[in-house]
């Protein structure tokens, strides 16, 4: 193996081996002392979870809920040593993190010969603040999860799981791994300020990126949450709306120590806070008042009211409630929390204010200042136009080149791009400036665009080097149209054509998905949950019980049969769309109305494949796994996705199979040959295992009962085929040139 690695890659790694060996011999007088504070963590974090924690997750899990809903929720272990492993592997990792700390302060002398650690010491008041925010930022971050997010969600998501039918009995690994990995999320999420402030300032990130990019910032954090929290509309507020709040509070962060930083200032809060006493101190009095109008002028039942009204079962409560505090000490701590607040983003504007940003060393907000040497890639491009303009051509291949001889191609494409974008649009009288900088005969600026045309050519190519051999072979030419380049150009010449009907395709996919998912979250999973439930053999009695083992399994599902009912609707669109640049490249053969026949047969072999799954199929093999359990005096309890999917497998996938005569029926319509299907049957075979083994669960006997309905229904186009091509010697349409490469 080690041959096959380069001389730098070996050496690279020899230096990691040479650095853990020392670092292993620098704290091996201590590990003792490591593996004690590992000791305590994994411990300790095994009797917390065993005595407290999971009585305590249950309760706020059935926080909020109504009586009747949280009666029906439970947790469970699915198997006898789920709960013990779980511990164990929860303890295990709290306490590798809590003995990391240990292992990084003993191994500090090693690190800092090793320039890993600060030369000159930080003071240790610099760092107890820095840890002591992080770690305040933190808790907040999980304590608005676990008493404002979780009591809502789960609330929610229980409600919902009852009226569809489907009773919210959690499997405790995915349950506790759903709080865990959900309260971490927001104790990151709280870490924000930190994360911006700390990377403007090093001048990893620069602030500028951080300020233009907020738009995509926002947009990443309403996904996320669409993502992952229900689709309740106020769930989805509580998840963005604080998140977008600490943005913009951290960008206002990261533009102070950053401005702190240009102008060569020190940030004096104490004084900051003398000078401007009366802003902060209004600034406290307002937050405390506005808290104590919300709970003594009505400002709680309006809340409340509000929120029944839009269907939410979450509510304000009385000051205390749940706290053990009696309602006026908690309405003054809440209000001295609030002052406080408001007091610290008063301070934050005061420090601000107060900045020098008149000094020589750097105006911020003096475009002209910045320094392109020390910005990345993205600040490059988030640079204003300012530098861009005072600087000259050969300046700008000379940054270029600097920023290749720094193993950094994506910045000098950066610099040239934003140069040539500046000064486009800036030269007003460009073309005649041109004519009067040259001679009669041109000569001069022919000198000059070579001059600077070859140093751009040089920094061009060392700039897209590897792209451009790849592309180069990838590509092809009009002599090699054999090789993959042809099928690249073929396919991004289908990729272009369609490019252009992108909106109507997501208008289209996006509409279906959106009604399906309304349907099903408005009653349809329960119609169709209800009448399975008729369905079932009168002698199993009390019928199916479908729960939930993931607080959001239904939802998800929800969300992937809306998807794949939007990926069928937006199909035959895509193929109308793509079919002239099909028959252009030689893989279809025939007028644009065989969309229409397309269309037509497709969706005829589905529909009435689903009629016969849904009325017959899906009845007869739920009945008979059904019947069978009950004969063998099981309790019959079914995963709501397994369940529904085996619905749908039973129904739709009855569709699909059909589907698969009639595409290669049209196929060969299309110029698509007999042989070609029989001489390819292998990797046909390959390609159906690969689906089966990615698209269903991790059972083998499961790949093997979707595989081979597959390979039946292929093996039955296969005979089809034969009769209509009588054998392979007249296909319905000629070969099409594809085939032949």
């Amino acid at each position: 193996m080690a041959s096959a690695l380069d001389e730098d890659t070996q050496q690279s790694l020899a230096a990691g081996r040479e650095s853990a060996r020392a670092f292993l011999r620098s704290i091996q007088k201590d590990l003792q002392k490591v593996f004690v504070v590992f000791l305590i963590g994994f411990v300790g974090t095994f009797w917390a979870l065993r005595v407290h924690v999971w009585d305590y997750l249950f309760s706020m899990t059935l926080a909020n809920m109504s009586p009747d809903v949280a009666a029906e929720a439970d947790v469970i272990a699915t198997t006898p040593f789920e709960v013990i492993l779980l511990q164990a592997k929860i303890g295990l990792v709290v306490g590798a993190i809590v003995c990391l700390p240990a292992l990084i302060y003993f191994a500090r002398d090693e690190l800092r010969a090793r320039g890993m650690w600060p030369q000159s010491p930080v003071p240790r008041w610099k760092l107890a603040t820095i840890g002591l925010l992080g770690f305040v930022l933190f808790a907040v971050g999980v304590a608005y999860g676990v008493y404002a997010f979780f009591p809502i969600m789960f609330s929610f998501l229980a409600g919902f799981g009852l009226e569809a039918g489907i009773q919210p009995t959690y499997g405790i690994v995915m349950w506790t791994e759903f709080i865990v990995f959900l309260s971490l999320s927001f104790g990151l999420a709280g870490q924000m300020p930190l994360l911006i402030t700390g990377l403007s300032y090093a001048e990893v990130v620069q602030y500028e990126t951080f300020r233009d990019k907020w738009r995509y910032a926002v947009v990443a954090i309403f996904v996320f949450g669409a993502v992952f929290s229900p689709p309740d509309p106020f769930t989805q507020l509580m998840w963005a709306f604080p998140l977008v709040a600490l943005y913009g509070f951290s960008l206002y962060l990261a533009k102070l120590v950053v401005t702190a930083k240009r102008s060569s200032d020190r940030i004096r809060v104490l004084g900051a806070i003398r000078n401007h006493w009366n802003v902060v101190g209004g600034a406290a009095v307002l937050g405390g008042g506005l808290v104590y109008a919300f709970y003594e002028y009505g400002g709680r039942t309006a809340a409340n009211g509000l929120l029944r009204a839009v269907g939410s079962d979450w509510r304000f409560l009385v000051p205390g409630e749940g706290l053990g505090l009696d309602p006026v000490t908690a309405a003054a701590l809440y209000a001295a929390a609030w002052a406080l607040g408001f007091a610290a983003v008063a301070t934050l504007w005061a420090v601000y204010t107060d900045l020098d940003t008149t000094s020589a060393g750097y105006q911020y907000g003096d475009p002209t200042a910045i320094d392109l040497d020390d910005l990345d890639a993205a600040g490059v491009r988030a640079a204003p136009e300012e530098p861009f303009l005072e600087m000259s051509e050969e300046e700008s291949l000379a940054r270029a080149q600097a920023a290749i001889d720094d193993d950094d191609p994506e910045k000098a494409q950066a610099i040239l791009d934003r140069f040539d974008e500046v000064t486009a649009d800036a030269d007003d009288g460009g073309e005649d400036g041109d004519a009067a900088g040259t001679g009669d005969d041109g000569s001069a600026g022919a000198g000059g665009g070579a001059a600077a045309g070859g140093l751009a050519g040089s920094v061009g190519d060392r700039t897209s080097r590897a792209s451009s051999t790849f592309l180069s072979e990838l590509t092809g030419d009009d002599e090699a149209e054999e090789d993959i380049g042809g099928y690249y150009t073929d396919l991004k010449f289908i990729f272009d054509s369609v490019r252009s009907k992108s909106f109507i395709l997501l208008v289209v996919f996006g509409g279906v998905m959106g009604a399906a998912f309304t349907w099903l979250y408005l009653g349809g999973l329960a119609a169709v949950r209800a009448d399975l439930q008729r369905r079932v053999p009168a002698e199993v009695g009390g019928g199916i019980n479908i729960i939930t083992l993931h607080p959001v399994e239904a939802l998800i599902f929800m969300v992937k049969f809306s998807l794949l009912l939007g990926g069928i609707a937006v199909f035959p669109v895509l193929l109308y769309s793509a079919w002239p640049a099909l028959r252009d490249r030689g893989f279809v053969a025939g007028r644009l109305r065989q969309v229409y026949l397309w269309t037509g047969a497709l969706f005829g072999g589905l529909i009435g494949g689903f009629a016969l799954g849904y009325a017959y199929i899906a009845p007869w093999i739920i009945g008979w796994l059904v019947t069978d359990a009950a004969n063998a005096n099981m309790i019959i309890t079914y995963q709501v996705s397994d369940f529904m999917w085996l619905v749908i497998f039973t129904t739709i996938g009855i569709g699909f199979l059909a589907d698969i005569p009639v595409a290669m029926v049209l196929l060969n319509n299309a110029g698509v040959p007999y042989d070609g299907f029989r001489g390819r049957w292998r990797e046909v075979t390959v390609g159906i295992m690969l689906f089966a083994a990615v698209f269903t669960p991790a059972d083998v006997i499961t790949m093997f009962l979707v595989t081979i309905p597959l390979m039946l229904a292929y093996g039955v186009g296969l005979g089809v085929l034969f009769l209509v091509t009588l054998g392979g010697r007249r296909n319905l349409s000629p070969p099409a040139e594809i085939v032949g490469r």
